[in-house]
């Protein structure tokens, strides 16, 4: 039994030997695999532990936050700009400029007293109209009605009455009107005649086409020396012997030179001597100055002179501007230059060399008015009464006559009327005390003088004559001061000038606005653009129909409105305003955070995919092996 025991022990040895021999394998395997391993990572290119965000979300919500809050920033310095009409503006513009405004004019031309020969009403018509064209010419002046006219004739004779086919029937001539032989024996009566042609011609005159306005020329062939007058309302008459040929020179003569151009050979009035203000509206200042009160001091009823005599005035023009009337008198106001006494003449004696001069702008305060704020214009109608010393003052002329208005105008600024007390003598060293005042006779002819001066600053001839190629022409005066024809002439170029300013006020604003991007453009600068530009409209539509009143006050309203949205002081306290300027602004508070924060953002993004790579590269690599 214990043989068999040490019999059966041997064989566990070699288990006991494989064990150990196991065991050393292990232990070597062991032993090898952190060597493999620390061979086959590389820290500085591969990380075991995925990258966290913490950081790179920190850094993103700080720039995101900066980003989120830059259009509320732009928000806060954001410019209100109202909309404007950019391309109505420039198109106004454009077209005012390209093509000046056309009135239409129609002419009636009424023949009385001639022989049956002249039975063709519709040829004599076109001859009046060919003659008109070629005396007109090429002249483009604004507010003309150059080609754009036509001419109806009526032909009173002795079998009956031949008128023209183009006259509408509210337009012609109503034969059998003067027949009366009363009134062939008063055709010399030239204020009898005027009269009587307007009731005539007002009539049955309602021409759709001209809105009413119809200028007429009644030509009457007597045996006597030819002689042409022009009423005060819109038609005028040529009385004499006259051939066909010689009538149509003489009617197409008044109708393009005195009814369309005013009796001026340049036809229109230029713009820089327009006496109106931009808003539309002239101040008439007058101002009667006593140069030395201790001489003498004058006083005048300007009340009764202003109803009477200086309201029809401003009421016939009220469709070109808006009158205001004010007055005022003034001491101590001498003249800054010296007179020369003429023992001829009897007076003292100042010429046109020192009208220049006349005008003390040191002494003379006479722009006291608060009418006449912004844009309105101030004429001055000054009466000078000189010195004791200097009196009677009296004006000559270049050619040596004595001035019979003893008055001068200065262009854009006004008109000057010396006054001579009655009796004064500068040599008779005498001195009148006291107060006195002016007769209302001697006012009635400083303002006649006045209406002269007044018509000679809005562009109109001051005598009543024109002197034509033809022969003269004898122009009635108004008690009004302006004629219904020059009325109408004046309405024309006003609206014709007003809406060339209109359009290129317009157009200027229009170029600023889009050129200066951060301009402040209100509401109420976009309103007035808008009011100027249908005003602009209705004003040409009017003027196409021959509403002349109607044009011109809408012209003016046009101009006003745009030279306000030009002239609005949020548009010229901010005309400079830039985005460079708001930049250089804000740029100190910003810039230098927000600057950091980016690269901030920058370099953790950089870093992030960096350690992202190392990552993705240990993981390759772990799976390879």
């Amino acid at each position: 039994m214990p043989e068999i025991s040490r019999g059966e022990n041997p064989p566990s040895e070699p288990s006991t030997k494989n064990s150990d021999k196991m065991a050393e394998t292990s232990a070597g395997e062991s032993e090898s695999t952190p060597e493999n391993q620390s061979e086959l990572f590389d820290s500085s290119k591969m990380r075991k532990t995925k990258p966290g965000i913490k950081r790179l979300s920190l850094t993103l919500c700080v720039l995101f936050s900066f980003l989120l809050g830059f259009p509320f920033l732009l928000k806060s310095v954001e410019i209100y700009r109202s909309p404007l009409p950019f391309k109505y503006m420039d198109s106004l513009s454009s077209v005012i400029e390209s093509e000046p405004l056309l009135f239409p004019c129609r002419f009636q031309a009424v023949f009385l007293g001639f022989n049956d020969e002249l039975n063709d009403a519709d040829k004599l018509g076109s001859l009046i109209a060919d003659r008109m064209r070629e005396v007109v010419g090429h002249d483009r002046a604004c507010g003309s009605c150059r080609n754009n006219f036509t001419v109806s004739v009526s032909l009173e004779l002795e079998k009956g009455c031949v008128q023209s086919e183009n006259g509408e029937n509210g337009c012609l001539w109503q034969c059998g009107l003067l027949k009366d032989a009363d009134v062939a024996t008063k055709w010399k009566d030239d204020d009898f005649v005027d009269e009587l042609l307007d009731n005539a011609l007002s009539g049955g005159q309602k021409c759709s086409g001209s809105n009413g306005k119809v200028y007429s020329i009644v030509v009457v062939e007597k045996d006597e020396e030819v002689r042409a007058v022009v009423g005060k309302h819109r038609h005028g008459w040529i009385i004499g012997k006259l051939s066909k040929e010689e009538a149509v020179e003489r009617v197409a003569e008044i109708f393009v030179k005195v009814f369309i151009n005013g009796g001026k050979e340049e036809g229109s009035i230029h713009g820089e001597f327009m006496p109106v203000g931009a808003d539309g509206r002239v101040v008439l200042s007058f101002s009667l100055l006593n140069a030395d009160p201790h001489d003498w001091i004058y006083n005048w009823d300007f009340q009764r002179v202003n109803e009477i005599l200086v309201t029809p005035v401003v009421e016939a023009l009220a469709p070109i501007a808006n009158i205001s009337v004010e007055s005022q008198i003034l001491y101590h106001t001498p003249k800054s230059f010296f007179s020369h006494w003429d023992d001829q003449r009897g007076a003292y004696i100042y010429d046109s060399k020192d009208l220049p001069f006349f005008v003390n702008s040191n002494e003379w305060h006479l722009d006291t008015s608060t009418a006449a704020g912004g844009r309105s214009k101030i004429l001055h109608i000054v009466v000078y009464i000189p010195s004791e010393r200097e009196c009677p003052l009296l004006l000559q002329l270049p050619n040596g006559e004595i001035s019979m208005t003893n008055g001068f105008i200065s262009p854009m600024w006004g008109g000057i009327i010396v006054w001579n007390p009655s009796g004064c003598s500068g040599h008779s060293g005498t001195t009148t005390d006291g107060r006195h005042t002016i007769p209302f006779k001697d006012l009635e002819n400083i303002v006649e003088v006045f209406m002269g001066q007044l018509r000679q600053l809005f562009g109109l001839k001051s005598e009543g004559l024109y002197v034509g190629s033809s022969d003269r022409v004898k122009l009635l005066a108004s008690e009004r001061g302006f004629s219904n024809w020059e009325l109408d002439l004046l309405a024309r170029q006003h609206t014709c000038f007003n809406l060339q300013s209109c359009a290129t006020t317009l157009g200027s604003l229009s170029r600023l606005v889009q050129s200066l991007p951060r301009m402040i453009i209100k509401d109420e600068i976009g309103k007035q653009v808008e009011y100027s530009l249908q005003a602009a409209n209705f004003a040409q539509s009017n003027a196409s129909v021959g509403a002349y009143d109607d044009s011109a006050v809408l012209s003016r309203q046009a101009r006003s409105l745009a030279e306000d949205s030009f002239f609005h002081p949020s548009i010229m306290s901010v005309s400079y305003y830039s985005f460079e300027h708001c930049f250089a602004v804000y740029s100190p508070f910003f810039l230098p955070v927000a600057l950091h924060v980016l690269l901030a953002a920058v370099k953790e993004w950089k870093r992030y995919k960096q350690e992202k790579s190392k990552y993705l590269t240990w993981k390759a690599k772990e799976v390879v092996s």
